[in-house]
């Protein structure tokens, strides 16, 4: 059996973990990089939103299930993950350098954030991830099929520790799965049940309202 051991999410006001029960407001997007990062990040103000936001909800997802993180320190954890827009918003800024620059050069720093999967890879480099790493292209950008697919890579023991969620605009979830190994580690549910709740709910805030009862509910 595949189980949620953490989820870790942010929004364009607050960010929060679900087992641990925290929920943060913020109005200073300056201060985040310290407050959610358990060390520091170099070059953090050079990777695009989509990287940012994907890294904030990854590490405190990670922060939720108890999982140490350091980029010197590999791990056997994969990532997989989905966005409402790919890599559009990079990939126009990188355009238009390009038309800025007269059409002879443009910067790099943009260039290697013009993959969709360019957030999950720096997800996996700044926390010392060597699972499989995998971008899924889902037309209503729907975190069922990530799900589904990470508990499938877990079961199939391609990884023992999947990092799974999705990014959109100002706002991020993603999950921890793992096998479950009956050690009496916190889990707040089985991958089936988690599936439940996505499926009926669309909206980040209703979605993380449901865990939020079931992460109660284990801490009682």
């Amino acid at each position: 059996m595949v189980t949620v051991n953490g989820i870790g999410w942010i929004n364009k006001a607050e960010y929060g973990c679900i087992l641990r029960n925290i929920r943060i407001a913020y109005d200073d997007k300056s201060r985040l990089k310290k407050e959610i990062f358990t060390s520091s990040y170099k070059n953090f103000g050079r990777i695009d939103n989509a990287s940012r936001i994907t890294c904030y909800a990854a590490a405190l997802a990670l922060k939720d299930a108890g999982i140490e993180y350091s980029q010197n320190r590999k791990q056997d954890i994969g990532v997989i993950g989905t966005n409402s827009r790919g890599s559009l918003e990079t990939d126009i800024n990188y355009f238009m350098d390009y038309i800025d620059s007269n059409r002879t050069s443009s910067r790099g720093n943009l260039f290697i954030y013009t993959l969709p999967t360019s957030p999950l890879g720096e997800a996996a480099i700044r926390f010392g991830l060597q699972g499989p790493l995998l971008y899924i292209a889902a037309s209503d950008n729907s975190l069922l099929p990530v799900i589904e697919t990470a508990a499938e890579m877990i079961l199939l023991d391609e990884s023992t520790v999947m990092l799974a969620g999705m990014s959109r605009e100002e706002e991020a979830v993603y999950f921890v799965l793992k096998k479950d190994s009956g050690s009496g580690q916190d889990v707040l549910c089985n991958v089936e049940t988690a599936m439940s709740i996505l499926r009926g709910s669309r909206a980040l805030d209703e979605m993380l309202k449901e865990f939020s009862v079931l992460g109660k509910g284990e801490n009682q």
